[in-house]
């Protein structure tokens, strides 16, 4: 008889995959998965009866800003709680590594955290910080191109000059040795907007022979996406790297339905080069509080507020009227400020999120005093809602796209798949009562039916809360094997 250290009886496990679960044993060793079966015959120090229960591999978001959050809260109880074991940080062009101090920081930058917070030039000091911080979700990081801009450029306004660009490929490379998963850009955002083609192009260059990705929030989302979509593409054909498009959606009531144009586009685009994206399961965005999305038809809750902290989780249109000046005016005099727009349609964020090529990311904003509820409620709500309740998308499929598709596509090895030798990254959830709790009203939540999460073999979390361990583990990039 085979000893091991946990032993999950009894689970109906989702190996990743997309295949149809199976009633087997799982045992867990040395923080891996070393046996598959039905039933095993090992002996354990801690016995699980799973009840019938689903075990899939623990969730990879595979869109987040946690990059400061992992160190200076680890134990990151929003995304455990809903069966999150890995994070991909330095999303949107910012990223917590590789960045010097300089004074004061631009926006989107001040998303992640203050000036003070930024403290590793490198990302081999920022993959020690986390090791030191011990958080309890394993850590896989982006490295932004804004970040590389604020650290090469004395302004931003402007277009690189080639020495800059030098300076930022220079970077990046040195970052993609320490295990950096690729580059990232945000250049709908003022600091990166002036960035031209060119520049993006000269800066990933390195992305290829390291076998690296290239992940973008475009240059718009809304009148523009196609051009944007465009843009992207060629940016990966050029330079060989493969493309995921971030938080893909259709922004602005005048461009509600357009998601079948969107999907064809990138469909198009899927038959000559590698090409993907992610997407969070709402019909509402939170980001920076943006004069060019204010449109009076369009709700927009202010989530926090420098100079106006007391008006946060206020409708805009509310303060706007309190103060007697039109919404565009309330906006400038609560500048700098985050904001919610719902202004998404239902049924072009369904049909994103069923698409194959799509992944699940929550972008949740941690340092938010109010965030959106996606910080706490994204992957549940998926499980529960999409494919329980409106069965919009099989149980195995959604778990796929959580699990072995980014695992794959990020170059996680040994994560995103329940088999032998893999690492026991593991969540156990009821799949009849799984669901988000957190709402626009009340954010902070934990979602419902989550019942063990495992994070490298090691009992993270249960339906009772945090267990105080944390064992997650700073990840570098592995072989890619893109799925399309």
């Amino acid at each position: 008889m085979l000893n091991c250290e946990t032993l999950i009886r009894n689970a109906r496990v989702f190996d990743g995959n997309g295949r149809v679960p199976e009633l087997a044993d799982v045992a867990l060793l040395g923080g891996r998965i070393c046996a598959i079966g039905a039933p095993l015959r090992h002996t354990a120090s801690r016995v699980v009866d799973a009840q019938g229960l689903a075990l899939a591999p623990g969730f990879i978001d595979v869109h987040t800003h946690d990059d400061l959050v992992v160190i200076r809260r680890p134990v990151m109880l929003p995304k455990l709680s809903q069966g999150v074991t890995t994070v991909i940080v330095g999303n949107c062009g910012i990223s917590a590594a590789p960045v010097g101090p300089r004074g004061a920081l631009s926006d989107p930058m001040n998303l992640l955290g203050s000036a003070e917070d930024f403290r590793y030039p490198t990302l081999a000091a920022y993959a020690q910080a986390v090791a030191t911080a011990g958080p309890a979700v394993n850590v896989a990081a982006l490295v932004g191109h804004t970040a590389l801009r604020h650290n090469h450029m004395d302004r931003l306004d402007r277009v690189a000059t080639a020495a800059e660009a030098e300076a930022m490929r220079a970077q990046l490379s040195q970052a993609l040795e320490s295990g950096a998963l690729g580059l990232s850009t945000g250049l709908a955002y003022a600091a990166a907007n002036f960035a031209s083609t060119d520049e993006v192009r000269a800066v990933a260059q390195p992305l290829a022979s390291a076998g690296a990705i290239y992940a973008t929030h475009m240059r718009t989302e809304s009148d523009a996406i196609l051009e944007a979509m465009s843009e992207a593409f060629a940016i990966g054909r050029e330079c060989r790297v493969p493309v995921i498009l971030s938080h893909l959606k259709c922004a602005g009531i005048d461009n509600w339905g357009r998601s079948g144009d969107v999907l064809q586009a990138l469909e198009e685009a899927r038959r000559t080069q590698y090409a993907g994206c992610d997407c969070y399961p709402y019909a509402a965005s939170s980001t920076l509080l943006d004069l060019r999305q204010v449109d009076a038809r369009v709700q927009i809750t202010i989530t926090w507020s420098t100079p106006h902290p007391e008006e946060a989780g206020k409708a805009l249109a509310d303060i706007a009227e309190g103060w007697g000046v039109s919404q565009l005016q309330a906006a400038r005099k609560l500048q700098p400020a985050g904001a919610i727009y719902h202004s998404m349609m239902e049924e072009d964020v369904r049909r994103i999120l069923v698409h194959p090529a799509t992944m699940i990311g929550s972008d949740g904003l941690p340092n938010d005093p109010r965030p959106h509820p996606r910080l706490w409620g994204t992957f549940p709500r998926v499980l529960g809602r999409y494919s329980r309740e409106e069965r919009l998308i099989s149980l195995p499929q959604a778990i796929h796209k959580m699990t072995a598709m980014p695992a794959h596509r990020f170059g996680l090895a040994g994560r995103g798949a329940i088999r032998e030798g893999n690492w026991a990254d593991l969540v156990l959830f009821d799949a009849e009562t799984i669901i988000d709790a957190a709402t626009f009203e009340d954010p902070t939540r934990p979602a419902k039916g989550i019942k063990s999460v495992w994070v490298n073999g090691v009992l993270s979390y249960t339906a009772e809360g945090a267990t105080g361990q944390r064992a997650g583990h700073f990840l570098r990039r592995g072989a890619s094997a893109w799925i399309q």
